[in-house]
């Protein structure tokens, strides 16, 4: 596919989308958002078992480019609620609950939209150097793209109202000792920390995990009565799955399980 904004390399069961606007950052625009949203499409068909989302040169993404709205001083409004109905809730959503683990490698600076989004992935790994900012209070707006519901459940209600409310930035180490994100590495380990995890999830039962992913983030809507029978109904079906019986002969035989993601 043509893209002109992004890169989106697909091989080995590892899928990786980069952000490709270096020179801004990686900031969205429409036209980004179009090319996330057909790689993301891509990838859901290819034969992939994990997506890795990162950014091209010193940032992962500064949130939304400013100058691709056309707002003005003094003029009339804009319709930012368009904006998050049309693209980022939807994106944030695709993450979520895409069918297969995403890892988000942020390795440099991730602020407003392009923060929350980072913290939706499955599994986020940080570059020592990397910082997170909710850079909405900046501007006069409220953290978006999930920001009010992932920021109090990952850092709890005070860490999470200093953060939107005073737009501090949040080191990736800090992020690590808060349990925001998954880890934080030195900035020159971060691509081989993350292409090991990535080669362990394409080789992983898919399946398995995807349920995981699932069960965990709709755990807070359920009483434990609930999530127990929610359990069941999922581990009944992966008990019928060839990696689960892959996973058990390979135990059994004290050899190397061949998963292939059914």
């Amino acid at each position: 596919m043509d893209f002109e904004t992004i890169l989106l390399d697909i091989g080995g069961g590892v899928a990786r989308l980069t952000l490709n606007r270096p020179d801004r950052l990686n900031c969205f625009t429409v036209q980004m958002h179009d090319e996330v949203s057909r790689g993301l499409e891509a990838v859901s068909k290819s034969e992939a078992r994990v997506l890795v989302l990162t950014g091209a040169g010193r940032g992962f993404c500064a949130g939304q480019d400013l100058s691709d709205r056309a707002v003005a001083p003094g003029g009339d409004g804009v319709d930012l609620g368009e904006s998050l109905e049309k693209r980022y809730n939807p994106l944030v959503r695709r993450l979520a609950g895409f069918e297969m683990p995403v890892i988000c490698a942020v390795n440099g600076v991730a602020a407003g939209a392009g923060a929350n989004i980072a913290l939706a992935c499955d599994v986020v790994i940080a570059a020592r150097s990397a910082k997170f900012i909710q850079s909405f209070a900046n501007i006069g707006l409220i953290p978006d793209s999930g920001g009010t519901w992932t920021l109090p459940r990952l850092a709890g209600q005070a860490r999470a109202m200093g953060l939107a409310l005073t737009g501090e930035p949040l080191s990736a180490e800090r992020a690590e000792a808060w349990g925001m994100i998954w880890k934080c590495v030195d900035d020159e380990r971060l691509a081989d920390e993350v292409g090991t995890l990535a080669a362990k999830f394409a080789a992983a039962p898919t399946k398995g995990i995807t349920a995981t992913k699932k069960l965990i983030r709709e755990s807070g809507a359920r009483t434990l009565e609930a999530q127990l029978d929610v359990e069941r109904d999922a581990q009944r079906a992966l008990g019928r799955t060839h990696d689960y019986n892959e996973g058990v002969a390979a135990f059994i035989e004290k050899r190397a399980a061949k998963f292939v993601g059914s």
